[in-house]
């Protein structure tokens, strides 16, 4: 079994078909794209694949080190995961085709109008162990 993250992107990615943005949506439209959201993840659950899952709101800060006791906040630059990543889901599968398979299915999910999104999810592995370096 294989780690991934599944990653939801407000905008960023190329543009999805049903390309509304979701605070243009119905409640009754939110409503769908959040109980398919959750079908989804329970099945995944019950095939022992579902790890986790969230949405993520937009607010945010950006911290560093910047000294001893002394990390800064901001509310800026925005970097793209900042501006970008709706939610994520991790899941574990037996290949990266089967990600895939799944991403596919997860961008199905239901927008404005009850049509299928059709949104570009990221797909990226879990790095599972450092490279190994040979002399």
């Amino acid at each position: 079994m294989a780690k991934y993250l599944l990653l939801k992107h407000y905008r960023g990615a190329p543009a999805a078909v049903n390309d509304v943005p979701m605070d243009r949506w119905t409640p009754e439209e939110i409503s769908a794209h959040m109980r398919y959201m959750h079908d989804f993840a329970a099945r995944l659950e019950k095939t022992g694949e579902f790890v986790d899952g969230q949405a993520l709101a937009p607010e945010g800060s950006w911290v560093r080190y910047d000294g001893e006791g002394r990390p800064p906040v901001t509310d800026g630059p925005f970097a793209e995961t900042k501006d970008l990543i709706a939610g994520w889901m991790v899941i574990d599968v037996d290949s990266h085709e089967r990600a895939v398979e799944l991403a596919g299915e997860l961008s199905a999910a239901p927008g404005a109008g009850g049509k299928p999104i059709h949104e570009w999810l990221e797909v990226r592995p879990f790095l599972t162990a450092p490279p190994t370096i040979t002399e």
